[in-house]
């Protein structure tokens, strides 16, 4: 969440930056009025609170001619303080659920904009394949090959599930221990097996709660939520801590299903793999020092993006805009992936910067040392990548005018040195 301090500071400017993402921030002007009920409630509590331990400390000694009259106000006193504490107590809940509703702040080099068309392309890699032939979607290509139902999963549970199958199975299995390999060995992540279950609390934390709530699976009768990406418990794995500043960056990756309810893309890419309830993920989360999440959101892109460069795969990267920031992030960059079936790129990864955003809820902090004062740490998270979003670009990508599909030569000693997927070979 915001600093309040800041946010007060300069309450106009930070209206003004929030307003760049679309939307009415003039809500915040409540917060300026609750801060004032804060202090004066704190100051009527102190001046009370001490009246009280001073009439408390003569009846205690028994040094008043008016005794009865002292401990009766003593009690009224009480039963004011009581009240006062649950006053404060509402107005910081109310302070904090505005906070806990507003988006991060918008970093300085964010274009302004409303939608994807404000959005910055950075850089591409690799031209797009010509085919000499129709090429198919991938849904269709799995399927005729025989290595995905999505037929047999909407019967056993419902739309927006696939069944992997034979080599498909073996394919998307592959393909996590490449990225898997690659994040841990190459680029120095720790990897983390995680729950896949997680509290409201751990929600809040990763900024997933309250304001993205419809999209979440909660289990029935407990607090647990299946989670819709490991940056949620990987951002917990430090909550309510305090870091070493030498510990700092710790970097960390992790495999695991990830369930969303979709609820706002109803109609969007109902074919295929681009938009599942659960799909497959190899998730990056960063904890820097403050001045260094700039440069480190450019490392955790290079990371992401050297996947799809060793598989070989046609992708652009994309500054987006005030607009189409996610709520937490202050900074991002979307790699997109082309989709031949599409004719256009499809998102892979989003690479964000969220400053202290997620800190701040989570309570994760580090000092430069002993001396100094515990200061938020920075995060920051990427997909490296989605997996079954990868799968189907090179499904696309690899696919040969007989039906078959290539595999990338990175992939084959997870494939058991299989070069190519063919009809019969499922």
């Amino acid at each position: 969440m915001l600093d309040l301090k800041k946010v007060l500071r300069d309450l106009p400017e930070t209206i003004k930056a929030l307003e760049t993402r679309g939307g009415d921030f003039s809500y915040l002007t409540e917060i300026a009025l609750l801060d004032e009920q804060r202090k004066e409630t704190i100051l009527k509590l102190e001046s009370l609170r001490l009246a009280r331990n001073e009439a408390s400390k003569l009846v205690a000694k028994h040094k008043s001619e008016n005794l009865e009259e002292l401990m009766k106000k003593v009690n009224e006193m009480k039963a004011e303080i009581k009240s006062l504490d649950h006053k404060l107590a509402e107005v910081l809940q109310q302070i904090e659920q505005l906070l806990l509703t507003t988006p991060n702040i918008p970093h300085p080099t964010v274009p302004i904009g409303d939608d994807e068309k404000a959005n910055v392309e950075v850089r591409r890699f690799k031209e797009p394949a010509r085919f000499d032939f129709p090429p198919k979607a991938h849904w269709d290509l799995m399927t005729d090959l025989k290595i995905i139902n999505f037929e047999r999963a909407n019967q056993m549970t419902g739309r927006r599930f696939a069944v992997y199958q034979g080599l498909g199975a073996t394919l998307e299995r592959g393909l996590i221990n490449f990225m898997l390999d690659l994040h841990t060995r190459t680029h120095g992540y720790t990897e983390i097996l995680p729950p896949l279950m997680v509290n409201q609390q751990s929600l809040i934390g990763a900024g997933q709660l309250p304001k993205f709530a419809d999209d979440l699976f909660k289990i029935e009768k407990t607090d647990y939520f299946l989670i819709p990406t490991a940056e949620v418990p990987l951002t917990n794995l430090h909550s309510d801590e305090i870091l070493a500043k030498e510990s700092l960056p710790l970097n960390y990756t992790a495999h695991t299903p990830c369930f969303r309810s979709e609820v706002g893309a109803a109609g969007k890419d109902t074919r295929g793999l681009i938009r599942q309830h659960q799909f497959n993920k190899v998730e990056l989360v960063k904890f820097v020092h403050t001045e260094e999440s700039v440069a480190e959101l450019e490392i955790l892109t290079a990371h992401a993006e050297k996947v799809l460069q060793l598989l070989g795969l046609p992708y652009r990267v994309v500054l987006l805009c005030t607009g189409e920031l996610g709520f937490g992030a202050t900074k991002t960059y979307d790699i997109e992936v082309w989709m031949p079936s599409y004719g256009d790129y499809k998102e892979v990864s989003s690479c964000s910067n969220f400053g202290d955003f997620q800190a701040r809820r989570a309570a994760i902090k580090f000092r430069r040392n002993p001396k100094n004062k515990a200061e938020f740490v920075h995060t920051l998270n990427g997909s490296g990548l989605a997996v079954g979003r990868t799968l189907a670009a090179i499904v696309e990508n690899y696919q040969q005018k007989d039906g078959s599909i290539v595999i990338p030569e990175v992939l084959r000693p997870y494939m058991g040195g299989i070069e190519r997927i063919s009809a019969g070979t499922y």
